[in-house]
């Protein structure tokens, strides 16, 4: 199913005769470990209200559930700073000690043009520390030859009162451009499939704009702003998210086509700040028989500035890349017992961070048949421990006012070799260093046993990673393979241990771990308006120090789809298989969250449709979990007892029959 085309395609189709593929899984890669797509398609199941919803798209990728929105990402069930992620190529990073702001939760993905991802650490251009892969939130440079605009517009209607509109408009002429966009999105809490209430409405907003300079088709200098605000209410957190306030800024320069073998410079700076509001008031009311009887606050806020200068060169078949980056980044909070009484505290900063990184990355073949892809990387990363004391005692900082400096290395090499027009095959081995981050120094409550906190004890990761794949297109089929297998030295893990009164505690120190998986997928098309296909993602870890599983390690799921599209309408479906997962570290988890035990095995059904009503306006029609099936993902933060859950963990279930209307249009 479809309706509009991918970049690259709109001039290629009449979109007068044919609809655009509805996503309800990611196509083949456009090249090897890197997906393109376009994530203003709509999408199956009901179209996404943050980034990490819309990544479940690409096989390999799950999301942590809190309830109906901001998931945390995962890749091969490596998540947290592990996944590198950037939007108009700057990092927002989020404040909460608990991840309950994830940086997918301030994208929302309708108002980019293209989502790049780039799966294991295959990639040293674009920061630091990927070990389990990239995404880039993109968009698009306009151009207009002659004064005039551009417009797109969708609104979506569905089950438990959601309600979603975007707005993207472009007027520009020779000399340049304005656009503006922005998006609103609703919905009230959800009935699983056993008709019980999950805690889980949200209401959200975001608005940007951006104002370029194009003196000809090779430059584009670009200025931007956007703002955002959000609540959130969870199923499975002791707060629910009261405010996300994002404040964005960024300047961008260009130039292609330079002189001699000097091809390509981009530059660009950003600022990034988010202010986050926890409490258990707005959206609930406090449980006096819990951890948290009274009502209070937590705002935090994550101030992230930084830039990048880059630069192409090509000689014949010959390609060089290299740049520099830097990013600074600081962490405050402040907090109040009462309502509203986190107003008046003063702010409190904790941390301090900053990287700065050199890299350059060099192709030989490329447009060959036969090329060799390879990186270098070197960062130097620094962190300081501002708190004077730490605890809920409020104890004396062992490390107040230390300063960590680290020199960390990445690269990769790989091989790609193409069999005529139909074959594709690589290898490739990479290795990536990761600086801990925030939550995994500041927010444990301990560290190594032999450390005084996380601060002075946890180390930086190591990944080592291999990398095969193998892809086949042709007329009719397209089909594709790939495996990984990886070494991970100083592995930062998180132990959760129940504190009875005052709560659970937690532990971060390093473990000797191993991980091995991977995905495949075919799209075939045996007659005219016919597609079938399907993907298959599985996840392996092991934990060789304690030998026991790593945690939150997704299971093998299958997803198959099929679609017929005639003229102007299309229909279609999907089907997806979730394995049982008995591979589980129980009371262990990471960063973003813990084994909660086995969990069984799961099918669901979707269908669609989709109805050109004109050249400018499509229709789309979705039913999600056909047979209303009550099913939990195992990567699951437990139900809160605030919300009538047992005290003992309890998975939080998925949404029971969806169903959803979506119209889009475009000027």
């Amino acid at each position: 199913m479809a309706l509009f085309s991918p970049p690259g395609y709109a001039q290629a189709r009449d979109p007068a005769k044919t609809l655009d593929t509805l996503v309800v899984t990611a196509a083949a890669p456009s090249s090897p470990l890197q997906w393109v797509t376009d994530p203003r398609l709509p999408r199956q199941p009901v179209p996404a209200s943050d980034g990490a919803d819309y990544l479940k798209t690409v096989p390999g990728f799950s999301a942590i559930r809190n309830g109906g929105t901001n998931g945390d990402p995962a890749l091969r069930g490596m998540g947290g700073s592990r996944l590198n992620i950037l939007s108009n190529d700057g990092n927002l990073i989020g404040a909460c000690p608990s991840r309950m702001d994830n940086p997918l939760s301030y994208i929302a993905p309708e108002t980019y043009d293209r989502l790049t991802v780039i799966k294991g650490p295959q990639s040293v251009r674009w920061g630091a520390g990927a070990s389990a892969g990239t995404v880039r939130f993109e968009r698009e440079t306009p151009r207009f030859d002659a004064p005039g605009m551009e417009l797109k517009a969708s609104a979506l209607g569905g089950s438990n009162n959601r309600n979603d509109q975007m707005l993207d408009a472009t007027f520009g002429s020779t000399p340049g451009y304005v656009r503006v966009n922005g998006n609103r999105s609703e919905s009230d809490d959800y009935r699983d499939g056993n008709g019980a209430v999950v805690p889980s409405r949200w209401r959200k907003w975001n608005a940007d704009a951006a104002i370029g300079w194009t003196p000809d088709a090779d430059t584009v200098v670009e200025l931007s702003a956007g703002t955002g605000d959000a609540i959130a209410r969870y199923a499975g957190r002791g707060m629910d998210g009261a405010g996300f306030k994002r404040d964005s800024y960024g300047l961008r320069f260009e130039k292609d086509n330079l002189p001699g073998a000097w091809d390509k410079l981009q530059a660009n700076l950003y600022y990034n700040n988010a202010d986050h509001l926890m409490d258990n008031y707005t959206l609930r009311t406090p449980n006096p028989h819990s951890s948290m009887p009274m009502p209070m606050a937590s705002n935090v806020e994550r101030r992230t500035t930084g830039g990048r200068v880059s630069s192409e060169w090509r000689w014949q078949d010959v390609a060089i890349v290299a740049g520099v980056d830097a990013q600074d980044s600081r962490h405050r909070s402040r907090n109040g017992k009462g309502r509203g009484t986190w107003r008046q505290a003063a702010w409190t900063r904790d941390a301090d961070f900053g990287n700065q990184g050199v890299f350059t990355e060099l192709t030989f073949g490329e447009g060959t048949a036969q090329r060799w892809v390879s990186g270098l990387r070197v960062d130097t990363a620094q962190v300081k421990d501002r708190r004077a004391t730490t605890g809920m005692m409020n104890m004396p900082n062992p490390t107040a006012g230390q300063r960590r400096d680290e020199t960390l290395g990445s690269g990769f090499l790989r091989y790609e070799r193409d069999h005529g027009q139909a074959w594709t095959w690589y290898a490739g081995v990479g290795r990536s260093e990761r600086m801990p981050d925030y939550w995994e120094l500041f927010s444990a409550n301990s560290g190594p046993t032999d450390s005084p906190n996380a601060f002075s004890g946890v180390q930086p990761e190591k990944t080592t990673q291999l990398d095969l794949g193998l892809q086949f297109r042709s007329e009719r089929l397209d089909a594709w393979v790939s495996a990984y297998a990886g070494r991970l030295q100083d592995y930062i893990l998180f132990a959760y241990r129940s504190g009875g009164m005052m709560g659970s505690t937690t532990q971060a120190s390093n473990v000797e771990a191993r991980i091995a998986g991977g995905e495949a997928g075919l799209a075939w098309r045996p007659a005219p308006g016919w597609k079938l296909g399907g993907t298959l993602a599985y996840a392996w870890g092991e934990n060789r120090s304690e030998d026991r599983p790593l945690p939150q390690i997704p299971p093998l799921e299958a997803r198959l789809n099929a679609s017929y599209e005639h003229d102007r309408w299309s229909v279609g479906g999907l089907l997806r298989g979730v394995h049982r997962q008995n591979r589980v570290a129980t009371d262990e988890g990471n960063v973003i969250a813990r084994d909660l035990g086995p969990t069984a095995g799961f099918a669901t059904l979707s269908l669609n449709a989709a109805y050109r009503i004109s050249d400018h306006l499509r229709a789309s029609v979705g039913v999600d979990n056909v047979f209303d099936r009550a099913y939990a993902e195992h990567l699951n933060l437990a139900g809160s007892a605030d919300f009538g859950f047992p005290a003992d963990p309890v998975r939080i279930n998925e949404p029971g029959r969806t169903a959803w209307l979506k119209l889009d249009y475009r000027y």
